[in-house]
Order: structure tokens, then C-alpha cells, then sequence
């Protein structure tokens, strides 16, 4: 194990009608508060926009919106966001969604404390010394970021998707999770997010550390269950305690538990970014090809690690007389369940057929940095990961 330091300050509230409990929890920080959402026909059609106004309002906190996010965030909206909290002296940020809702809060809270442009701190040109409080109502377990302190966001004027700025600053102060909110999440979504929270385990799980037991027990339990849950959502999308499994998964997945003291590889999520922001495709759906082609360009360099994912996540027999066979049988596995959640197998189920990005795409992922732990990957191997995917 390596030597690490780990903070974790959000507070997680988690029962029916958790989100009932915003206005008093907001008051708690601000008497106005910026209201980010999706502005869809969920918001209003499950009633939760006149449950969560309505709090607020019964606490006397002035509310100010921004709605219509987008998958894949958009920098423009963050603006306007950032806008609104100097204009008003907002002192508080709620993010009511999945997680293009709580990165796009997380980014408007960075801007709103800040004299410099909010894109400065995503282009490491700054780094964040201070952000408004942020607090989340997560409605689609997925990205996590109800409890990490990341965020991501997509630049729509310069069609820029970078690395993900991480900070404590960014961590939501609480959490309110109430599971019967995704009940009525359509199955496509639901299965993107399951991809997405397998994908963040995945990621901390490739590792070339050393005395990492306790955090690859962690891992490959967290994978077997959201595995286990995910199809049993999928099959019966009532089945309210592996939603409320999931929900609580997605979080472990992408707080920063299970990467304690271990290096990490994240080399999938750089290369899914650039199919995202070229070409508008959602985060799941992207991860869904590009991991199991890293998976098939990379394992070569650390097969031990592969054979163990294979046995202890998906129960793959050793072959003691090819073990090639055993890496093969894991990812094909891993790539059926993918298939199953609603993934896809390769550009053309994702609708590209036009190649002419590839080099592009990889030259953006590995623009100024290196890219990936099992292997740093080269503009090269990242080519041939999109290229096995014509």
C-alpha cells in the first residue's frame, strides 16, 4: 500500500422521502440558494420540482434556477450559472439529477468564487482555493458525483472535453437519496448508469500496486454486486432494494474508498471522453466499447492482474494450460454484461461511421499528459484501441 491522504466530508441521507429534507438542510448555509436541474418532464412529471420548491420555500430561501443541462455538460450553461450566483449573492448550490446536474453545480460554485474565467481552472491555468457549498438530491446512481470531488465539463465553444478537475472543495456537503426516485428512470439510463459505476471500480481496480489486498477484496465485492443488482434491475425495473443497492454502489464506486494507497489506470475514461465530446455520445454508452478494447490492448502487460479480475469477478476457470484463454473468457464476460446493461459493440451501434476523428481523438487524449497505469498508453495504442472498434 502506498502512502495516501483521504478526506470524505459529505453527509448522506438515506430513507424515503429524503429529499423532503432539503430546505432545512440548505438553510443550514444560505437563505438563497441556486436551483440546478434538468428542466425535463421527469422533474415535473414525477412531482419532484414542486417537492423540492416547495421545501425550499417553506424555509424562506430565496430560489433562483438554472435548468436545461445537458449529458455532457456544457461550459455555457456553467456561465450562466456563475452569472446569476455574483449577480444575486448566492450562497448556496443544489443539484438535483444525475451527475451532468451535479458536475455543472460543482463548476457555477467554483466560477462563483472566483474572479477568473471558470474554463481557466479545467485547463489547469488555476487551481480552486475556494468554492460556494454544494449539496446534491441524486435521482440516477451513476457517476458518483453526489460524493466525489470531481466534476466534468464539456467546452461547447472550442469542443474541448478535459480531465476532470479534482478537489475537496468539490465534495458535496450532503447527499439526500431517496431510491423510489428512480423507479421511473427509463431502462437505457439506468443501464448507462450501471456501466458508469462498474467503470469507476474498474479503474481504481487495474493497478500495478503492490499489498493492496483490502482495496482489491473491496473492488472486485463492489463489481459482483452492482453485476448482481444491475440484472436484476434490468430484468424487474420495480425491484426497489437492488435500486436502492445501486444507489449506494455508485457512490462507494467513485467517493474514493476503494483507491486509497493504490495506483490507478483511468486511461478508459480519457480515451471515452474524446467519442463524448466528438461526437455527443452519453458517458455509459461511450465507456461501453472503449473498455473492453483497452482491455484487449493492455493486458498483455499485467496478466496476473487480468486472471485475477477474470476468476474473482466473473468467475472464469483457470486455464493452467493457456492462460490467455482465462484474460479472453474474463473481458468477453465483461463485455456481455455491457451488451446486456444496453451497451454497444463498436462505432457503428453507436452511429459513427466516419473515422476521420481517430487520430484527432487521440492526440486530445493524451495532449500534455500521460494516460493510463497499466500501460502509458502512446498516441499509437490509443489509435488501435479506437481502430478495433470500426
Amino acid at each position: 500500500m502506498e502512502n495516501f491522504e483521504y478526506c470524505a466530508p459529505t453527509r448522506f441521507i438515506f430513507e424515503p422521502d429524503a429529499d423532503l429534507r432539503v430546505g432545512k438542510e440548505v438553510k443550514k448555509y444560505s437563505g438563497n440558494v441556486l436551483f440546478v436541474h434538468y428542466g425535463d418532464g421527469f422533474m415535473h412529471g414525477s412531482g419532484l420540482y414542486d417537492r423540492v420548491t416547495d421545501s425550499l420555500k417553506k424555509e424562506n430561501i430565496i430560489v433562483y434556477e438554472l435548468s436545461n443541462v445537458q449529458p455532457n455538460p456544457k461550459l455555457s450553461l456553467v456561465r450562466e450559472g456563475v452569472s446569476i450566483c455574483k449577480k444575486h449573492n448566492i450562497g448556496f448550490v443544489l443539484a438535483v439529477g444525475g451527475g451532468s446536474v451535479i458536475d455543472t453545480a460543482k463548476a457555477v460554485a467554483i466560477g462563483a468564487r472566483s474572479n477568473l474565467d471558470v474554463w481557466d481552472f479545467f485547463t489547469k491555468k488555476a487551481v480552486v482555493q475556494d468554492a460556494l457549498k454544494v449539496g446534491a438530491i441524486m435521482t440516477l446512481p451513476a457517476t458518483g458525483s453526489e460524493a466525489s470531488g470531481g466534476a466534468v465539463i464539456y467546452n461547447d465553444e472550442t469542443n474541448e472535453c478535459l480531465d476532470v478537475i479534482e478537489d475537496d472543495f468539490l465534495r458535496p456537503v450532503f447527499a439526500l437519496l431517496n431510491p423510489m426516485l428512480t423507479i421511473k428512470i427509463p431502462k437505457k439510463q439506468t443501464g448507462m448508469g450501471i456501466i458508469d459505476m462498474f467503470s469507476h471500480v474498474l479503474e481504481r481496480y487495474m493497478s500495478d500496486s503492490k499489498n493492496v489486498y483490502v482495496t482489491d477484496y473491496m473492488c472486485e465485492g463492489l463489481m459482483k454486486a452492482i453485476i448482481k443488482n444491475g440484472y436484476n434491475v434490468i430484468n424487474n425495473p420495480d425491484d426497489i432494494a437492488s435500486r436502492s443497492e445501486l444507489m449506494w454502489a455508485a457512490i462507494v464506486a467513485h467517493n474514493g474508498i476503494i483507491g486509497i494507497g493504490r495506483q490507478q489506470d483511468w486511461a478508459s475514461h480519457a480515451i471515452a471522453a474524446q467519442l463524448s465530446s466528438k461526437y455527443n455520445i452519453t458517458h455509459g454508452l461511450a465507456l461501453s466499447v472503449i473498455i473492453p478494447s483497452w482491455a484487449k490492448q493492455v493486458n498483455k502487460y499485467n496478466k496476473k492482474r487480468f486472471i485475477q479480475f477474470a476468476r474473482n469477478v466473473f468467475n472464469v476457470e483457470m486455464d493452467y494450460y493457456d492462460e490467455n484463454k482465462t484474460i479472453e473468457e474474463g473481458i468477453e464476460k465483461m463485455n456481455r454484461f455491457f451488451i446486456d446493461m444496453g451497451g454497444a459493440k463498436n462505432f457503428k451501434e453507436l452511429g459513427i461511421e466516419d473515422d476521420s476523428l481517430i487520430d484527432k481523438m487521440a492526440e486530445d487524449t493524451i495532449f500534455n499528459k500521460s494516460v493510463g497505469n497499466i500501460k502509458k498508453l502512446n498516441k499509437e495504442d490509443i489509435v488501435e484501441i479506437y481502430r478495433r472498434l470500426i
